[in-house]
């Protein structure tokens, strides 16, 4: 549990941190606003200076195991909360998509409870928990295929209302790279890549090509223009959904930035199709190189998994969702480590713990 400071004119004292001390806090004995907390001192003079008016809280956390169950209540809201209030406030400038307060239901059965969270610019986080816990529900609300029940999404600041094809909203392009790929049956590998241009764009049909072209290489594929996805390895399928999904038209004077959202993009494929499928997805991150040693133009992605390479190799910080809520938050390398009950059998695959099938 995070320990508090309270900083008084004789140094920093510990904020009371246990169910009983806290009755002190709610009976005002030493509790907000500053001037109940006094620690007096004599001066010179032997006489006492007036009561010490103003309090710094500094409080210091571990990594962010929320929702474990050992959060403790001070007049009805989490400690964690309490902390979170009193940190500077953080800059949202670089904030491309943030969920407040989300809630989704089919029928009577609650998806998502309420979870919040932003994606920043650069950022290559990861969506992960049990089956069945809203993961991909998160990803379709993002891009505007669902439409929450209650809550918000806000786009650059922008709240979105409806779906993504109710309105327009400018400044960031939103892409979806789905389980299955999602290829047209019926059309070709050039044709799947170059739909987006041939549908949304003033392009000529041999510049699309080339662009095609282009695409299938910095994914890794050659030579596949002409064949229809049944000709396909899963692992080509997947790569093809890829070069779709980051094809650009590049007659425009400005390109938006784009949020890349992966749905289990490593599924059904063996360890080196995985492999080649994550390190994929980080070359065509802005942060990284692609196959034709090009910087990458995506420039924040979001990728729902269950398997533990696409954890280490694929993003940086993590979200584990467990019914419907947010239960932790970290950096990967915290993963592992975490003392979160839920997270620890997550990351063990062990029979034993909260999480029942």
């Amino acid at each position: 549990m995070a320990k508090s400071m309270v900083s008084t004119s004789s140094g920093l004292a510990p904020l009371p941190t246990s169910r009983n001390s806290l009755s002190s806090l709610k009976s005002g004995q030493l509790a907000f606003p500053s001037h109940r907390i006094c620690s007096k001192r004599l001066n010179s003079t032997g006489r006492c200076e007036p009561p010490v008016r103003k309090i710094v809280c500094a409080c210091t956390a571990p990594p962010r195991n929320w929702n474990d169950g050992s959060a403790i209540q001070f007049n009805d809201t989490p400690v964690s909360e309490v902390e979170h209030l009193s940190r500077e406030p953080e800059d949202d400038s670089d904030v491309l998509i943030e969920c407040r307060n989300v809630h989704k239901s089919f029928g009577e059965k609650q998806i998502l409870k309420g979870i919040s969270f932003k994606i920043r610019h650069g950022e290559a986080v990861g969506i992960i928990g049990p089956s069945g816990t809203g993961k991909s529900t998160v990803l379709k609300i993002m891009a505007g295929l669902l439409a929450p029940d209650e809550g918000e999404v806000r786009i650059r600041g922008r709240k979105r209302h409806g779906l993504i094809s109710d309105e327009e909203i400018s400044g960031l392009r939103i892409g979806l790279v789905f389980q299955s790929a999602a290829l047209f049956d019926s059309l070709t590998v050039r044709e799947n890549v170059g739909f987006p241009l041939y549908e949304h764009s003033n392009m000529p049909e041999d510049q699309i090509a080339e662009l095609v072209t282009e695409n299938l290489a910095a994914v890794g594929l050659k030579g596949v223009e002409d064949r229809l996805p049944s000709e396909l390895s899963g692992g080509m399928k997947k790569r093809v959904a890829l070069a779709r999904s980051i094809i650009l038209d590049n007659s425009k004077e400005a390109v938006e930035p784009e949020v890349l959202l992966y749905d289990e993009p490593t599924a059904g494929l063996d360890p080196i199709a995985s492999t080649v499928v994550e390190d994929l997805i980080r070359s065509v991150h802005l942060k990284g190189k692609d196959a034709l040693g090009k910087p990458g133009n995506i420039t924040s992605y979001v990728v729902v998994t269950h398997q533990h390479s696409t954890i280490r190799r694929a993003v940086d910080r993590l979200i584990f969702l467990y019914e419907g809520q947010i239960v932790w938050q970290g950096m990967t390398h915290e993963f592992a480590t975490s003392s979160n009950p839920i997270v620890r059998q997550f990351a063990s695959g062990s029979l034993d713990g909260p999480i029942k099938y």
